[in-house]
């Protein structure tokens, strides 16, 4: 965990130093601005809503602004309409941020995870930015940061931020629900090994405080379109499995992804599946990208082998250690085939990760 010019200490001593600076930041605030990460997910989405409410409640002017659309099983989140897309309503995102006594910065550590426009525009701005994210290897772009790679999310690292900056009982249904909903997602609804027993007992207050977990679950996972499902079949038709690396991989090409019919979030989890299969400790999703012209590609694995390393060395990438993301600018099929040839050479470190 890291507090830039602050000393190192567990989060759940988190920096008293830090806490009342930001406490302080957030009473002279006359608006704050939070910010999550290019094609947001449930965590992204949810801490930022979550603290977007918190600051309501505390009669703060609040606005959450995305740098590009987030999908439409995340839409039913508390507050999700009030958002402002940057690539949809630049001018008024412009406006806003420029005005901004206080800029959040969450579930991301690296601005070029918010997209060239966007990345642009807030690099320049000298506007107080504070970061809560809990991915590896912050990088250093905000004035203060909060960052703990062993969390399990972000909304878990808000839920303990909330609770040393704000009275008791602050946690509203719909904080809730929104810290629920960022936990859930980015734990495979509990799984991950990042899950701990305190997860836990976050989870468990946050279901007292009003988060209905079973409608949750519901509106992200039991909400899917024909054409999403659809995309399942195809992904998996094209389910590429090499045991001797214990290894499986699925690409989407354009074509598979129906431009016409696509939305974000389609391929939400698909790799999921990939790594499903018995013996299986790696799994890659290569994903046609229609906005950015790129294959976007997604990294599972389980034990010890590093998802993260592998995708920040060979694909300008980088994540968790078991769960990562990273980039290509060549086509699909010269990717797949550069990935194939990498394999071999860490075979023996993908045989005895899950022993």
């Amino acid at each position: 965990m890291i507090f830039y010019a602050q000393e190192i200490i567990p989060s759940f001593a988190m920096n008293e130093t830090f806490i009342s600076t930001i406490k302080e930041k957030i009473t002279s605030a006359s608006s704050i601005v939070l910010i999550p990460h290019r094609s947001p997910d449930g965590d992204a989405i949810g801490a930022c809503l979550a603290l977007f409410h918190f600051f309501e409640q505390q009669g703060k002017k609040a606005l959450v602004v995305t740098p590009n659309d987030f999908p439409a099983f995340l839409k039913w989140i508390p507050g999700a309409k009030q958002t402002y897309c940057f690539e949809k309503k630049a001018e008024a995102s412009k406006k806003e941020l420029i005005n901004a006594s206080l800029i959040f910065y969450l579930d991301f550590n690296s601005l070029n995870r918010v997209g060239g426009q966007m990345e642009a525009f807030l690099a320049p701005l000298t506007n107080t930015k504070v970061m809560i994210d809990h991915h590896e290897e912050p990088q250093e772009i905000t004035s203060y940061t909060y960052s703990d790679s062993s969390m399990s999310s972000t909304c878990e690292m808000v839920y303990y931020f909330l609770q040393k900056i704000a009275p008791e009982d602050t946690i509203s249904p719909e904080i809730a629900t929104c810290l629920y909903t960022g936990i859930m997602t980015d734990t495979g609804s509990f799984r991950f090994p990042a899950t701990t027993s305190n997860t836990h007992k976050v989870i468990a207050h946050l279901i007292a405080c009003g988060a209905n977990n079973e409608r949750i679950h519901s509106n992200v996972y039991d909400n899917k379109s024909l054409h999403r499902l659809q995309l399942l079949g195809r992904s998996l038709n094209s389910l590429a499995v090499m045991s001797e690396f214990k290894t499986a991989y699925i690409c989407l090409t354009r074509e598979d992804l129906n431009p016409e019919k696509h939305r974000k979030g389609d391929t939400e989890g698909i790799v999921n599946y990939a790594l499903s299969l018995k013996g299986v400790v790696f799994a890659v999703l290569f994903t046609e990208d229609l906005e950015q012209q790129l294959i976007k590609i997604s990294f599972r694995s389980k034990g010890t082998f590093s998802a993260s390393s592998f995708a920040k060395k060979h694909f300008e990438g980088g994540g968790h250690e078991n769960a990562a993301g990273g980039r290509s600018f060549k086509d699909m099929e010269q990717t797949v085939t550069f990935f194939r040839e990498l394999l071999p050479s860490y075979q023996n470190d993908l045989l005895s990760s899950y022993d």
